[in-house]
């Protein structure tokens, strides 16, 4: 550790190597879709808090989802927004590797919840009598617990590993933050003890919980075709198809970046490939899994309903 301090202070974050037109316009794109997605984000915290009939598990996993996605986004895209209107994209070697900790634990993280969400939804499809006796608050704070604790351990293994390589120059990180792959590149000793690492990660975080939400969505499938109603049936699979949208979108881009063999023609793409996870999954998840639901419709009807009345009684009060 004491070799990275006395070599490397600082990296530069290359980013897109754009005209100053093109990244201005992509500052004002970027910031509307983060500033979107911690409205949207936000707003569906606020309503699960203050909303008792939104106090039920898939509610509460919802709740974790959205705090990841704000902070998964936090961690990123500020900093970028900061080097599209400036030359000078130096981050502390510090700061870099916190940067990269956040990332990999926040996405972790992620994936084991969508998982436990998958799991939430089978069990109240496919055994809607035993979903009160098995989603008990008990195993929903346990789940949750267990999802955090191993996305922040995989991400500490990853920067202890990344922390023991000496990096001696140069010090441009191709990418638009400090992504994993792109500072090994920068390393100036042996990374296969990373690259594995890396890649039993994704085994664990990526491949398993894909494999077990496609069993679970498989299951789900089945029961909506015994559905009696063809009204039920539309509305569970218009549910159904959106998210494993969602899920295919998050976990097949990752599989990409982290599973696929590297090559130097890819970097540009997953520079792009990035912006999903960073800026698009924040925004799509809100309006994938919340705000097309029906009782989070109502729970915003209502809490409107109490910020006029309210406001009708300060008129009264101040009249």
């Amino acid at each position: 550790m004491g070799g990275n301090q006395s070599w490397v202070t600082e990296f530069i974050l290359v980013g897109f190597q754009l005209s100053a037109e093109r990244e201005l316009l992509l500052f004002w794109i970027f910031s509307l879709l983060y500033i979107f997605s911690l409205m949207a984000n936000g707003m569906i915290l606020g309503l699960i808090f203050l909303d008792p009939s939104l106090h039920t598990p898939m509610y509460f996993f919802l709740s974790h989802l959205a705090i990841i996605d704000m902070s998964y986004a936090s961690n990123n895209v500020p900093k970028m927004l900061a080097n599209l209107l400036n030359e000078k994209r130096t981050i502390s070697f510090v700061s870099c590797i916190l940067q990269t900790f956040l990332y990999l634990a926040f996405a972790a993280t992620e994936c084991l919840i969508l998982v436990v969400m998958s799991y939430d939804r089978y069990v109240a499809i496919c055994h809607p009598l035993q979903y009160t006796i098995i989603m008990t608050w008990r195993v929903c704070m346990m789940l949750a617990f267990m999802s955090w604790s191993c996305g922040l351990a995989l991400s500490l293994v990853h920067a202890i590993l990344l922390l023991r390589l000496p990096f001696c120059g140069p010090l441009h990180v191709n990418h638009l933050f400090c992504e994993i792959l792109s500072i090994l590149k920068l390393a100036c000793a042996d990374t296969w003890v990373n690259q594995v690492v890396i890649f039993a990660a994704c085994v664990f975080v990526l491949v398993g919980p894909l494999c077990l939400m496609l069993a679970s969505y498989m299951h789900i499938l089945w029961a909506i075709l015994k559905m009696q109603t063809k009204e039920g049936r539309r509305k569970a699979f218009s549910t159904c198809s959106s998210h494993l949208c969602v899920v295919g979108l998050f976990f097949g881009i990752a599989m990409v970046v982290y599973m696929v063999p590297d090559s130097n023609q890819r970097e540009e793409q997953e520079k792009m490939l990035s912006l999903f996870h960073s800026l698009f999954n924040p925004v799509l998840n809100p309006l994938i899994y919340s705000l097309r639901n029906a009782q989070v419709k109502g729970a915003l009807h209502r809490a409107l309903q109490r910020m006029r009345s309210m406001k009708g009684v300060d008129r009264v009060l101040v009249g």
